[in-house]
């Protein structure tokens, strides 16, 4: 099956496939190797700055060999890009998905830069017989995957500033994007204190105007009561980065504690990889089976 084909069943079926960042190659592996020990399939992304270090067709062709060896459902996707330039980048190397994100612009600008993305990703898709998934952005939500002490001031949390029905009909209309990622209370990074709550209302509202998948981006530190909310409300793939990276780090200060005298990579790696592994594989569970 296609990454396209298992989305439609998720919508179908009322659940999501988890959306897991990785920036080495512990990371990759902590994330194939809970979808395999889950039994669903899973998309791996990689943001511009992750895929600079990993490499852009170096871990193209790293997932394409998961996914041969083990038949294993596990795609790539080109998280939050920010030009046509490096979009065209990730497609001509192979990648499932691309997200062109213009939520800053306004939107007729996003409108524009996103319907030059898609055009070229069918062009390619048409060429060479391949399916690639586009999705676009509408609403910012702030950039950073860490632990912050407020909302950023320039997110859109409050109820006005949300996505509107309108506005996602019209940014449908005009790109032909597969999926859409709206801002409905959700936030990069995760917040001191809790973040704000998802609006379970205007994902339904915004579901059944535009009549695709939808996206939630900024998951990490939203319960997964609320998840589950957003899932059964239309959100198809769910997206998680900042407690993978959380889990990695406190894995790994573990493994090189004061008391700490082993000096192989593989070993002391280890345990991170096993930390971010253990995420995944609770996410996982959360979003539900297919």
């Amino acid at each position: 099956m296609t990454l396209r084909e298992y989305i439609k069943l998720a919508v179908k079926n009322k659940t999501a496939i988890g959306h897991f960042n990785a920036c080495t190659i512990d990371g990759v592996w902590a994330i194939a190797d809970a979808a395999r020990e889950i039994d669903l399939p899973v998309i791996v992304g990689v943001s511009e700055g992750e895929r600079d270090y990993l490499g852009v067709r170096q871990i193209a062709a790293v997932i394409k060999s998961i996914r041969a060896e083990r038949d294993q459902p596990i795609f790539l996707n080109a998280d939050h890009t920010y030009s046509f330039e490096r979009v065209k980048e990730a497609v001509d190397a192979g990648f499932d998905a691309v997200i062109f994100d213009g939520a800053q612009s306004l939107l007729d600008e996003n409108i524009a830069m996103t319907k030059k993305c898609v055009d070229y990703a069918r062009s390619l898709s048409k060429a060479q017989s391949r399916d690639i998934l586009v999705e676009g952005e509408l609403g910012f939500i702030g950039k950073s995957s860490k632990v912050l002490d407020e909302i950023p001031a320039e997110a859109v949390v409050g109820e006005k500033n949300m996505t509107k029905d309108e506005d996602a009909v019209k940014f449908i209309r005009e790109t032909g994007v597969d999926i859409l990622a709206p801002a409905v209370g959700n936030i990069h990074g995760i917040i001191r204190g809790g973040d704000p709550a998802l609006n379970i209302e205007r994902i339904e509202s915004i579901s059944k105007a535009v009549q695709i998948p939808l996206v939630l981006h900024g998951a990490s530190g939203n319960t997964a009561d609320e998840i589950q909310k957003a899932i059964k409300a239309g959100i198809a793939i769910v997206h998680v980065n900042t407690e993978l990276r959380l889990a990695y780090r406190a894995g790994l200060m573990k493994s090189l504690s004061d008391d700490c005298e082993e000096i192989s990579p593989y070993k002391y790696l280890k345990p991170a990889k096993l930390a971010m592994q253990k995420v995944v594989e609770e996410k996982l569970k959360i979003f539900g089976k297919l």
